[in-house]
């Protein structure tokens, strides 16, 4: 009898489908023994309200890998249509990322200032997934701006456009959801 096996996914072809997944631009940020760090992360989920908690991935590589590992807390400073230039910024290898950017320093380490919202949290479990880390954490403060939000989709920045601001409906043809 032949089994059937699966071939490794090409690592472009993965993230040339992947990359059809629009996102939200964060920038995480924390602080261990003095000194502040951050990374523009766009993978961050909600996971639930009661408690209220998210999901983060990061890098293994990076010092905000590391930085939160230690400190067990870290910030998640969700970016506003205009702020594409500080993503870059903070998704820049070696560049002083914290140049020129208003932050907050609190219990839990550096937020920006200028951020659309943020969520401040705290790890209560991590595990490995390949090159990155999964951070479980809860949310124990948060705040949200006006404004829209930065979006990045197939390798670019971009900004959110409401769908004709309608109220969603069911059609009783197929039961499929479409705006009005």
């Amino acid at each position: 009898m032949e089994q059937n096996v699966l071939q490794p996914l090409d690592k472009a072809e993965f993230r040339s489908v992947v990359g059809h997944f629009a996102s939200g631009v964060t920038i995480v940020t924390a602080a261990h023994d003095g000194v502040r760090y951050g990374a523009t992360i766009s993978a961050v989920t909600s996971l639930c309200d009661t408690p209220p908690m998210v999901l983060v991935c990061v890098n293994q590589k990076l010092g905000t890998h590391a930085a939160i590992r230690n400190a067990r807390h870290f910030t998640i400073n969700i970016l506003g249509e205009d702020q594409a230039s500080l993503a870059h910024t903070f998704a820049t290898p070696g560049a002083d990322k914290f140049a020129d950017v208003a932050v907050h320093h609190g219990q839990h380490g550096p937020r920006l200032a200028e951020a659309l919202a943020y969520l401040t949290c705290r790890v209560v479990d991590d595990l490995e997934g390949g090159t990155h880390r999964i951070f479980v954490a809860e949310v124990v403060e948060a705040q949200a701006g006006t404004g829209n939000p930065l979006s990045y989709y197939r390798g670019r920045f971009g900004h959110f456009v409401p769908y004709r601001n309608a109220m969603w409906r069911t059609t009783q043809a197929d039961n499929a959801v479409f705006p009005q």
